[in-house]
């Protein structure tokens, strides 16, 4: 993933300018990762967290969580402009957390440059450091195919959610719901709510 964390460094200034705040961020979103942040019994990690927006919005919700990226320019931001809130740097492919320590993971558009044949991956990680009953929550650019196109920064891919929701289930998840959007002015949207599987019913 160098070629993606030398992209997003390149132009980690002019991301967290047009894309770090809040106030990007589309209501419909804004609401569906905070109900499901509210059903977190922490703690919590924001995967790929890039300029932590989303981390420190969900701290300040109360939410135990911490925000982990790749890019070492995206960390320093998220210090600077979120000093309460905790932020390192780190692979989703190998994530810096204990096995089962964790009850929820927010994966928002942070698989989108993963290849069809890597995705297994960080979604195994994923697996690994929920607690049985742990949510997932993955935002991702929707398609009827999987297919590359040219993202801003690099190479990226869409997903239709069902397919990508069946290597969320192979990665040891049970399925639960998926949400797309489509609207003039962007890429169509996908998101995907998986919970760990073992949870005692």
């Amino acid at each position: 993933m160098s070629t993606v964390r030398d992209a997003y460094a390149r132009r980690s200034a002019e991301y967290a300018t047009l894309l770090g705040t809040m106030a990007s961020v589309h209501p419909s979103d804004r609401q569906l990762v905070t109900s499901w942040a509210d059903r977190i019994a922490g703690p919590a990690l924001d995967a790929g967290c890039g300029p932590g927006h989303w981390t420190a919005y969900l701290a300040s919700r109360g939410l135990d969580i911490r925000g982990i990226d790749l890019v070492p320019e995206f960390i320093a931001h998220a210090r600077a402009e979120h000093p309460e809130t905790r932020f390192g740097l780190g692979s989703l492919d190998t994530l810096d957390a204990e096995t089962g320590s964790v009850g929820g993971v927010l994966s928002w558009y942070s698989l989108i440059h993963h290849r069809p044949d890597t995705i297994r991956t960080p979604l195994a990680e994923f697996a690994r450091v929920l607690r049985p009953g742990g949510e997932l929550l993955i935002g991702c650019f929707e398609g009827p195919t999987v297919e590359p196109f040219d993202h801003a920064v690099v190479t990226a891919y869409r997903w239709p959610v069902v397919e990508l929701g069946e290597h969320v289930r192979r990665a040891g998840f049970e399925f639960v719901e998926t949400h797309t959007r489509t609207t003039l002015d962007q890429r169509p949207h996908g998101a995907i709510l998986a919970r760990r599987a073992g949870a005692v019913r």
